[in-house]
């Protein structure tokens, strides 16, 4: 002990007596607001700084990768492998047989033509496989969007008493929703979304979630005349309300759909790999409950049906728009509504994707590309917003984005 004391004692005089050298800090260079402010917005607007790759390049150079910024497809297409291509047709399928049951029931939320739904699933992938930045998203129909849209222009048009100018009000919408997310991303305006927090995102999940399961109410007891309100209260006051409308043998059809639903989930949980009993559920209740229905004149006995779907292409949607008259406020008030939600959800899920597997997502990339996929959707029906279907579409699969009516 008395020599390691002797040697400390040493070293604080050797340091007492050591000169202390003094460096100086030139001040840093002083700068005007006018470039505060301009290097303050560069590095909120431009963080990723998107020009300094072209720094140096022949131009020929400039213009293959000002393409592979603006086409994301141009970056991993040319390393699409046989390996990649065996499990996006794996996620096609397993998509293919979620989009069908769902994209039918989305639509029938919004109060929508069946085959809105389906359409709406099968163009915007096509577009966000292009544009879009996620390798884990798939586009469809959301249920929160395709629910709020109904509910905001039910307020004003009947989708019974006039089903065109619902259907005209929707895809202007749409439209809407799409020129409005597009906007956000060629404003550079994707930093929004690192202020969504993990438990403001939960909570907007868990919100939708419980709102969506009370709306399905009404196609499972077969009532005929619901409420167009979304609250709790409403919902559940228009169900006991109207008890002499439930139909049994809807409810015990639905309810035995629901559990074999659950199985299926249960024992894709239990086994991993058989992963694909439960991502073909779906498909399978669809396809059964179509063979009971028509064996046994279901309709006839009380239940429920959708009907008969149009068949073929769709034709061209944009000579449907409503830009005049007094709906005009309406539809640019639905439309900005579900593309701030739909966006919300779609960003959050591949943001979460992303997270997992340790890449990044573009924020400016995604809004542009879930704003044109509804935009350019209208060719052949309704908006796409985001979802997290499992993570649906395009790009080597699982690389899509999710859609909105």
């Amino acid at each position: 002990m008395e020599p390691s004391s002797s040697n400390s004692m040493q070293t604080d005089h050797c340091l007492e007596k050591a000169p202390m050298e003094v460096h100086q800090v030139a001040p840093p260079p002083h700068r005007s607001t006018i470039q505060k402010l301009k290097s303050r917005l560069k590095e909120t607007f431009f963080p990723d700084d998107p020009l300094r790759q072209f720094k140096g390049q022949p131009l020929e150079k400039k213009w293959i990768l000002a393409a592979q910024y603006i086409f994301p497809i141009l970056q991993w297409g040319p390393k699409y492998s046989f390996k990649l291509f065996k499990s996006d047709f794996v996620s096609g399928l397993t998509i293919a047989s979620l989009a069908i049951p769902q994209g039918i029931s989305y639509a029938k939320l919004a109060s929508l033509p069946p085959i809105v739904g389906l359409y709406s699933s099968f163009v915007p992938p096509l577009v966000y496989a292009v544009l879009g930045s996620s390798r884990d998203l798939a586009v469809g129909p959301i249920s929160i969007a395709s629910l709020i849209l109904g509910s905001m222009l039910r307020q004003e048009v009947s989708p019974t008493s006039d089903p065109l100018l619902f259907l005209q009000l929707a895809f202007s919408s749409t439209l809407f929703a799409g020129l409005f997310q597009a906007s956000l991303g060629v404003l550079r305006l994707g930093f929004i979304i690192d202020f969504l927090s993990k438990a403001t995102l939960i909570g907007f999940m868990a919100g939708a979630a419980i709102i969506v399961s009370l709306q399905q109410l009404k196609s499972l007891l077969g009532i005929t005349h619901f409420t167009k309100q979304m609250e709790l209260v409403s919902v559940l006051s228009s169900v006991f309300h109207h008890t002499n409308e439930w139909s049994w043998q809807t409810t015990l059809m639905g309810f035995c759909f629901l559990v074999f639903l659950l199985l299926a989930r249960h024992v894709s949980m239990k086994k991993p790999r058989l992963f694909w009993v439960s991502a073909g559920a779906p498909l399978v209740s669809v396809i059964l409950s179509t063979i009971l229905v028509f064996a046994f004149k279901a309709q006839r006995q009380g239940i429920s049906v959708i009907g008969k779907l149009q068949e073929g292409l769709n034709p061209p949607s944009w000579n449907m728009l409503h830009f005049h008259g007094s709906y005009l406020g309406l539809v640019v008030k639905t439309g900005l509504v579900t593309g701030i939600i739909s966006l919300t959800e779609g960003i959050a899920v591949g943001r979460t994707f992303a997270a997992l597997k340790n890449y990044q997502v573009d924020g400016n990339k995604e809004m542009m590309a879930i704003g044109l996929m509804n935009v350019i959707g209208l060719h052949h029906f309704l908006l796409c917003h985001n979802r997290i279907f499992l993570s649906f579409c395009c790009q080597p699969q699982c690389r899509s984005q999710n859609s909105s009516f």
